[in-house]
């Protein structure tokens, strides 16, 4: 091989070092390296799937939190639902207690009106009686008992009473 230019002791010796060297690189560079690698892989994936795990709990989350919007929306739509009722219920009532206030005060109003009809009626007659017995005492052109003729006028107004109400 000296032909060639190749020294043999010098390509074993070179060979031998190559070799103890690639050894002793192995394994105080290389190992610790491919366990750096490792250790750092599984690191990136730890990292991914809590990156996963963050992005399904936001989703569900955001899921929720729609859930409880719908749900208080819905609930806030019951409420004004249930105060319009409230409100219709409470109109209703105080309707009702005007129209009864209305007929109370109607009633009371008619019994003041016919207390007074009755009573202008018996201011009437008492007026009329003594008209009549001061017409009849001119009339006659002498005092006339006055009893005797108040309750002849009482007849007559009561036979007229009974007749214009029949």
């Amino acid at each position: 091989m000296d032909s060639l230019g190749v020294n043999l002791p010098g390509l074993i010796t070179q060979v031998i070092s190559f070799v103890i060297l690639f050894l002793i690189l192995h394994r105080l560079l290389y190992k610790p390296i491919l366990k750096m690698l490792d250790h750092r892989s599984n690191r990136i994936k730890e990292s991914l799937d809590a990156a996963q795990q963050a992005k399904d709990e936001m989703i569900r989350s955001k899921e929720e939190v729609r859930g409880q919007l719908e749900a208080a929306r819905a609930e806030g739509q019951q409420m004004i639902t249930k105060a319009q009722e409230v409100a219709g219920r409470y109109r209703e009532e105080e309707l009702a207690k005007a129209k009864v206030d209305i007929e109370t005060e109607r009633e009371r109003a008619q019994v003041d009106i016919q207390r007074e009809r009755d009573s202008a009626i018996e201011e009437v007659r008492r007026e009329f009686a003594g008209l009549a017995i001061n017409a009849a005492e001119r009339i006659v052109g002498r005092s006339l008992d006055e009893a005797a003729h108040k309750e002849l006028i009482e007849e007559v107004l009561d036979d007229a009473s009974k007749s214009t109400s029949n």
